[in-house]
C-alpha cells in the first residue's frame, strides 16, 4: 500500500508540473493493479500507468464517482457512483465501458461526499475470489457511526451481510477464509492521532471458525488492515497519507 500512493503520487503530480501546478489539487482514492492507477479527480474516475503518462478519463457522468478498486484480475472495477439521486455500487471494464449497477438501496440523509462520515455504500474491497464486492453500507443502521458490510455479487443480485454487527476499511486472507477489519468507519480528516474510546481496532473474523480477535487493542487509531500473502499487517501511514491528500 505505500508503494500504491507513492506511484499515484510522483506518476500523476510529477508527469506534468504545470498541470500539478494549476489543475490537480485533488486527487482522491488511488487504486493500483500492477501497472495501472485509478483515481477520483472532480468527481470523476481516471487511470495512469503507475510509470507515468497522460491520465485517461474513465467516467464522464455529472454524478461523484468514488473508491474505485481494480477485481483481483484487473479487468473490473468497483466502485461507488451517485447517479440518479442515489449512492449505488457499480461496476465496469478497467478500459472503460458503460458502469453496470449492482445495488439498489434507500436513500439516506448524509449521503454526501464530502460529509465526514462519507457516503452510503462505499465500496471496500474485492474477495480474492473475484466473484464477490465488499461494501460498507448503512442501509439497515440509524446511526451513521455504525455501517454493516456487505457483499453482492458482480453479476448483481440481492446483497448479502457478512456475519459481523458492524464494519469498515477490511481485507481478506488468500483463501477468503479470514477478514481483517475495522469496526468503525468514519472520514479520517478529523480523527488523525485520535485517543480515545472510539479509536478504531483492527480485528481477524475467522468465517470456519467463527471467532473474532483484536489483534491491536491499543490507545491509538490501527486502520485500514491489508493482508500480505498470509500473513497480515497494520498501516498507520496510510492514514497519514489520506490526510495529507486531502
Amino acid at each position: 500500500m505505500n508503494r500504491l500512493f507513492v506511484l499515484f503520487i510522483w506518476a500523476v503530480i510529477t508527469v506534468n508540473p504545470v498541470f500539478a501546478a494549476d489543475e490537480a489539487r485533488l486527487l482522491r482514492f488511488p487504486a493500483i493493479y500492477e501497472d495501472r492507477i485509478v483515481f477520483t479527480y472532480a468527481g470523476d474516475l481516471y487511470t495512469v500507468p503507475s510509470t507515468g503518462g497522460v491520465a485517461r478519463k474513465l467516467t464522464n457522468h455529472e454524478g461523484f464517482e468514488m473508491f474505485a478498486s481494480f477485481s483481483p484480475d484487473g479487468e473490473n472495477i468497483a466502485f461507488t457512483g451517485q447517479y440518479n439521486g442515489n449512492t449505488e455500487v457499480y461496476l465496469m471494464p478497467a478500459g472503460g465501458g458503460v458502469p453496470k449497477r449492482l445495488t439498489f438501496t434507500a436513500t439516506l440523509d448524509r449521503d454526501d461526499a464530502s460529509d465526514r462520515m462519507r457516503p452510503n455504500n462505499i465500496v471496500m474491497t474485492w474477495k480474492n475470489d473475484g466473484k464477490g464486492i465488499i461494501f460498507r453500507s448503512r442501509m439497515h443502521s440509524f446511526n451513521s457511526f455504525n455501517g454493516q458490510l456487505y457483499c453482492v455479487s458482480k453479476s448483481g443480485g440481492l446483497a448479502e451481510e457478512l456475519p459481523l454487527p458492524r464494519g469498515g476499511f477490511c481485507s481478506f486472507a488468500s483463501d477468503d477464509s479470514k477478514l481483517a477489519y475495522n469496526r468503525v468507519f468514519r472520514e479520517f480528516r478529523t480523527w488523525k492521532r485520535y485517543r480515545g474510546g472510539m479509536a478504531d481496532d483492527i480485528w481477524i473474523y475467522d468465517f470456519k471458525t467463527k471467532k473474532i480477535e483484536n489483534i491491536t487493542n491499543n490507545p491509538a487509531q490501527d486502520i485500514i488492515p491489508m493482508w500480505r500473502g498470509d500473513k497480515r499487517r497494520r498501516n498507520v501511514q496510510i492514514q497519514d497519507l489520506l490526510v495529507t491528500g486531502q
